[in-house]
């Protein structure tokens, strides 16, 4: 699974380093590493929207106080173990 978060300017300024290191943090507490590429992005066009994240494409809008529902709703659910 690839999941790509926007660093750009305007999703910086909303929290994306913050959904960064808490992803890096979910993923590493669960030993998710080589399930999961966690990747960085510039913009991707949808900055009202922001913090953008997709997963293999698909996009959320995701901010520091949902980035855990977030990875327990839409990360986890597609994990196949």
């Amino acid at each position: 699974m690839k999941i790509t978060i926007c660093i750009g300017s305007s999703c910086h300024i909303k929290g994306s380093r913050i959904v960064v290191e808490k992803l890096q943090q979910l993923i590493a507490d669960e030993q998710l590493e080589n399930d999961i590429e966690l990747c960085g992005s510039f913009c991707m066009g949808k900055c009202q929207q922001g913090v953008c994240v997709t997963i293999d494409k698909e996009f959320f809008s995701v901010s520091p106080d949902t980035v855990c529902r977030f990875f327990d709703t839409e990360v986890r659910s597609r994990l196949v173990k």
